[in-house]
């Protein structure tokens, strides 16, 4: 190796190392899902690949062929770009098995609702936040009845689907401590959703209560559902 070349430089004479990025894009849509996070720490060429528009383009093609027929619809939850859409599509493929004109956005209200749970510095309230799914349906044709069973289904996902963390614990608190606020059919939510949110506290979380959170999260369970389950007794 010559002298002028820094010791601190790696090159890469592999035939990957030469490859411009639209082949890398051809060659990265067949390699399965599971294997892009792993695939993106390889290099800095990767990375910038895999944070690019060209090929989560090619994946939307490539995977869901029909995505480009679907219009833009009406409605608070934008569709996005490629990147967006396509994890929209993998989470309704994969998590709710849809396959339709709705399982876009179902997926897009699925992100929806983690990410305003998980990452939002101001959250809104869980019947904002329930409304707003409930609107995207409405807007998009859906009957009140179908809307609320969607809502449902998403609100189960997302509270199955959330890290088990202190940030869970939280977020579950704060979803059981909420008082009522009562809202005319289809904004109400489901028995099955509020019942989701207690269940994984007393069950999954039930370590991270102290004396007074215990018992303030018991005393609106009591106020919603009756009977308790025996499970959720004792501190």
């Amino acid at each position: 190796m010559s002298d002028n070349v820094d010791n601190n430089t790696k090159v890469d004479y592999t035939p990957f190392g030469k490859l411009p990025d639209h082949l890398l894009v051809e060659i990265f849509v067949r390699v399965p899902v599971s294997e892009w996070a792993q695939i993106s720490c390889v290099k800095r060429q990767w990375a910038n690949v895999f944070r690019g528009e060209c090929l989560w383009q090619a994946a939307l093609t490539r995977t869901y062929p029909l995505a480009h027929q679907t219009k833009r619809w009406p409605g608070p939850i934008p569709r996005g770009l490629s990147r967006r859409r396509y994890t929209a599509l993998y989470v309704s493929k994969r998590i709710f098995a849809l396959d339709g004109e709705m399982d876009e956005i179902v997926g897009h209200a699925y992100l929806f609702l983690k990410e305003q749970l998980e990452f939002s510095d101001t959250p809104s309230t869980s019947s904002i936040l329930h409304g707003t799914i409930i609107d995207q349906f409405i807007a998009c044709g859906k009957s009140r009845d179908i809307a609320h069973e969607l809502a449902s289904q998403i609100w189960l996902a997302v509270l199955d689907n959330l890290a088990d963390n202190d940030l869970t614990f939280l977020i579950l608190k704060r979803l059981a401590l909420e008082g009522d606020v009562f809202l005319p059919y289809p904004y109400t939510k489901s028995i099955k959703v509020q019942w989701k949110v207690f269940e994984k506290l007393f069950t999954d979380f039930r370590d991270c209560f102290n004396h007074v959170d215990y018992y303030d999260v018991l005393g609106c369970a009591k106020n919603k559902f009756q009977p308790i389950p025996s499970a959720w007794l004792g501190y």
